[in-house]
């Protein structure tokens, strides 16, 4: 299964249309989560200790779990951020609390934490409007997957300086989605 997470929210989002594209070249159908639509909400008190009595009984089934079960199970990851104010969207980060979750995406071992996700790539496409510095955004979700989640292998996918004065937009675009090999 192929899992599309899509922290895009305006309607004709440069990333998303590169995400699209890598999506077609993968082939077959995914399952998209819009996280906009999502009404996900960063954790509180009340949420962490609600989850963690559910950890605690082995109830892993419970509903709030339902976004970490399926991302701990997708074959390939897309995920679909801009590059906003240094990093991506807030939505994305909020998605990632809530997946996050000890028994489902990973593990405490002898060794430290141990991934549990079936995923063996997921691919980080995102635009920007000046250059792309990945520091701050794939370079987190990078080091999250492989040691964190037991993601081995994740991609970068990019369009980067699409508001400069002067840019071929399209160009650039069509150009990253050249560069895209499956």
């Amino acid at each position: 299964m192929i899992l599309y997470i899509n922290a895009c929210v305006r309607k004709n989002s440069r990333t998303n249309e590169l995400a699209l594209d890598l999506l077609k070249k993968l082939g077959g159908e995914f399952t998209e989560r819009k996280l906009d639509a999502l009404n996900l909400k960063p954790h509180s008190c009340e949420s962490l200790i609600y989850e963690g009595e559910q950890i605690a009984q082995g109830n892993l089934n419970d509903k709030c779990f339902e976004y970490a079960r399926e991302f701990a199970a997708a074959d390939t990851i897309v995920i679909a951020a801009p590059f906003w104010d240094f990093s991506f969207p807030a939505l994305l980060k909020t998605y990632i609390e809530n997946i996050y979750t000890i028994g489902i995406v990973c593990k405490y071992g002898a060794q430290g934490v141990m991934g549990l996700c079936k995923a063996k790539k997921l691919y980080y496409v995102v635009t920007s409007g000046g250059n792309f510095d990945p520091r701050f955004s794939f370079d987190y979700i990078k080091e999250l997957c492989t040691t964190q989640f037991g993601i081995p292998n994740v991609e970068l996918i990019k369009a980067e300086n699409l508001d400069i004065d002067g840019a071929d937009v399209q160009k650039i675009l069509d150009e990253a989605k050249g560069k895209i090999i499956i």
